[in-house]
């Protein structure tokens, strides 16, 4: 779904440059999950910004479900990251004068849906997180966790092949964030490739891989818990991993 080799991403200015990313490499599967984290400045958000086609970089390769990214245009970019990625912030990203319905509606219609198709998708994003009752109240109605799982359903409406959430649960406390991550796991186990960057190790533990970024780089890659490799990998896996 996901590969990068050796991207690099400098920041300039007169005087400074900054060293975002240092040969970056990383692979992640169709429908993995997996949580990154890393000290302030370690990179973290660079390459989500990287990995969502938000900011080009300046050396190495990278393809995203297959294809290159490296030299599109910003229409071809921008066309790809709307229909193959969600994007989940820590703030939430909603537009405070539209209600819920109309906030997941605002990607669709950049795609130019048809009004009943993208109807039909907001009604079963909103069904899946659970608000299909609050789709006509203003974000400002809702409470923390609901607005978070408006911003998912906002994500998925337009079935892309793979979410970055970054810290989505930041700013909720703490059953709400075991709410959202129990989300985003039903998401991944429908099929969606799930890339989490989160400072809580509590939540990192619960995604497949923890890959752990300082300055710039991959510093290590910790495989998850055998509980869940045997959830994923199904009976027949735990039964002999028990063994």
């Amino acid at each position: 779904m996901l590969e990068m080799h050796n991207i690099s991403k400098i920041y300039r200015t007169d005087l400074i440059e900054t060293h975002a990313l240092r040969e970056f490499s990383l692979q992640v599967a169709a429908g993995e999950f997996i949580a990154v984290s890393g000290p302030s400045g370690s990179g973290k958000t660079t390459f989500l910004n990287v990995a969502g086609l938000l900011e080009t970089f300046d050396s190495g390769t990278y393809k995203l479900d297959g294809q290159d990214i490296r030299g599109l245009s910003d229409n071809a970019r921008s066309r790809i990251r709307n229909e193959k990625i969600g994007f989940v912030f820590q703030s939430f990203n909603l537009i405070p004068d539209l209600d819920i319905f109309d906030n997941v509606d605002v990607p669709l219609r950049y795609r130019g849906m048809k009004a009943a198709e993208r109807t039909a998708r907001i009604a079963n994003s909103l069904e899946l997180v659970g608000l299909s009752s609050r789709m006509r109240h203003l974000p400002a109605q809702l409470s923390g966790g609901q607005q978070q799982r408006a911003a998912i359903a906002r994500a998925i409406a337009g079935d892309p092949a793979l979410i970055l959430a970054d810290e989505p649960t930041g700013n909720l406390d703490s059953l709400m964030a075991r709410q959202i991550m129990d989300l985003l796991e039903k998401i991944n186990s429908m099929g969606t490739t799930v890339v989490l960057v989160t400072h809580d190790p509590e939540l990192a533990r619960r995604a497949e891989r923890n890959i752990h970024i300082i300055d710039g780089l991959v510093a290590d890659t910790v495989p998850a818990s055998g509980a869940r490799r045997r959830e994923r990998q199904g009976p027949a896996h735990a039964e002999s991993a028990t063994d």
